[in-house]
């Protein structure tokens, strides 16, 4: 017979319903809604209560996240003896078979970038709409797929948007003695069921649509013209070649235009000539003003 011990976490909307034994096998599950929770009748179960709104299993527990409809103290006991009964029936708490991830097949192909040192892993579906950076193991939480590939000796730098991995390498190899067994990692890495990217751990340039609208409002005309410039004309081009250049800020008394060089464009031996020749040949014409110049904060 199950006997369910109520515990409290860190989290007030979260609480832990903890068994005697394990409940699963060294994995973790996370459902969101009844239809995500095909492989746990339990937690299907527990969705029909109009406050549950996170059910996660792991280990000897589950636990449930609350809407603010409620407070624990006034269900948690009717919740316990709930999931008692239902595993003291004979229910199945997780589907294993079903719960595995099915595999997807996908194509990956390298391409070529303007960066000797990158090279742009093309994926055959979205990973992504938020471009996302990372230089180095310590800032990839957000992103599984990047974790694992820094623990290739020669990965040195990061950069997913869209539907590519942009990776940079260091000097130790060459492509073509490394580009065959990254390639095939991607791609077993994805139709395997990992998580590219966890969206909403992405701390950077991922605030909702609403926030962006916000910030891009208060700042003063010229400063939106040419993050308009850029999003229409600049960033289609450099994204082709792996990489993405971010608007940080215009400086109306010297008319500097400060940006962020991404992915393969941040490092590249020809990005000075792409700044000078094609953006601010770009920007000086279509504001109209021949004094703009533009500065990478990282070139």
């Amino acid at each position: 017979m199950a006997k369910i011990t109520i515990k409290e976490t860190q989290n007030p909307t979260i609480i832990k319903f903890e068994f005697d034994d394990f409940i699963t096998q060294n994995q973790n599950f996370e459902f969101k809604n009844i239809d995500e929770a095909k492989s746990s009748p339990l937690a299907q179960q527990l969705f029909y209560l109009p406050f549950v709104k996170t059910v996660y299993i792991s280990g000897n527990f589950i636990a449930v996240e609350r809407f603010s409809i409620v407070e624990w103290e006034d269900v948690q006991d009717a919740v316990a003896e709930q999931i008692e009964a239902f595993v003291n029936n004979g229910g199945t708490i997780i589907n294993i078979d079903e719960s595995k991830p099915k595999k997807q097949p996908i194509t990956v192909y390298g391409e070529t970038t303007p960066n000797p040192a990158a090279l742009k892993f093309v994926v055959s579906r979205m990973l992504t709409r938020n471009a996302v950076e990372y230089k180095n193991i310590d800032q990839t939480a957000s992103s599984p797929l990047a974790q694992e590939l820094f623990r290739f000796p020669y990965v040195k730098e990061v950069f997913i948007d869209e539907n590519y991995i942009s990776v940079t390498k260091y000097e130790i190899n060459d492509w073509h003695e490394i580009t065959l067994e990254l390639r095939t990692f991607i791609k077993q890495f994805i139709e395997n069921g990992g998580t590219v990217l966890d969206e909403s751990l992405i701390e950077t340039a991922t605030k909702n649509d609403a926030t962006k609208d916000e910030a891009f409002d208060k700042l003063d005309v010229t400063s939106q013209q040419i993050i308009n410039i850029l999003e229409e004309y600049v960033k289609p081009a450099v994204a082709a070649d792996g990489g993405n250049i971010a608007f940080d800020s215009y400086n109306e008394d010297d008319k500097v235009v400060k940006v962020i060089l991404q992915g393969a464009c941040s490092g590249c031996p020809s990005s000075t000539f792409t700044l000078k020749s094609g953006i601010e040949n770009m920007l000086k014409s279509m504001l109209n003003d021949e004094k703009i110049t533009v500065e990478a904060l990282n070139a």
